[in-house]
């Protein structure tokens, strides 16, 4: 799982604020057929039960099809189902603590909103970040952006750890993102709301590959 989280460059989240439960398994494949290699499940403010459901779901299709499935916030949840990956925010206590729950082969990704925050997930030995928001973004709604200028330095210094650039990622701002020195990035509601989800995923990733 380590090596397809280094190859992975389009990072995609199934977040139900943008997604009805009927379209979890739907949108998790078109995710998969455009290449994606990691999807997370967000599902803030739900009943567990129906988080519990719709992340076995999740993870029977990704397992199936060699895809990283992340579970957002629960890691008690994720060491349950055995999800291969869980992701905290910076209120998700330490990450010590949180692989003490998941165990030490499940990847653990921590969110981060300054260089600071991203080095010290480093140091405390997440296996990935996400980076932001850059841009406001109704996926994190009152959440101040950081804009770019720290994304190359910071990717600099966190080196071979995956670092995901995330907030606001769009069709237009995609390009300013990789002019900044992005990686790679989580794109969430913009991703969610095209007609054609697997042909959109495909060309971001085109453009990651070719910057």
């Amino acid at each position: 799982m380590k090596k397809i989280l280094a190859d992975c460059r389009l990072y995609g989240i199934v977040d139900m604020g943008y997604t009805k439960p009927e379209q979890v398994e739907a949108r998790t494949r078109a995710l998969i057929d455009g290449g994606v290699k990691i999807i997370q499940l967000r599902a803030k403010g739900v009943e567990l039960p129906k988080v519990r459901k719709w992340a076995i779901c999740m993870q029977a299709i990704c397992r199936e099809r060699k895809v990283i499935f992340v579970l957002n916030d629960y890691p008690e949840m994720a060491a349950e189902i055995g999800a291969d990956a869980v992701h905290v925010g910076q209120d998700g206590g330490s990450l010590a603590d949180v692989r003490r729950i998941v165990g030490p082969g499940v990847i653990v990704g921590r969110s981060t909103h300054s260089p600071e925050q991203a080095l010290q997930a480093r140091l405390e030995g997440a296996d990935y970040i996400g980076f932001g928001p850059l841009f406001p973004t109704g996926t994190k709604p009152g959440r101040k952006s950081i804009g770019l200028q720290d994304i190359a330095d910071t990717q600099a210094k966190v080196g071979d750890m995956p670092m995901f650039c995330i907030g606001g990622i769009n069709g237009t701002t995609l390009q300013q993102v990789l002019h900044a020195g992005a990686r790679r990035v989580v794109i969430v509601s913009w991703l969610l709301q095209q007609a054609d989800i697997a042909a959109t995923a495909r060309a971001v990733i085109r453009a990651i590959e070719e910057n």
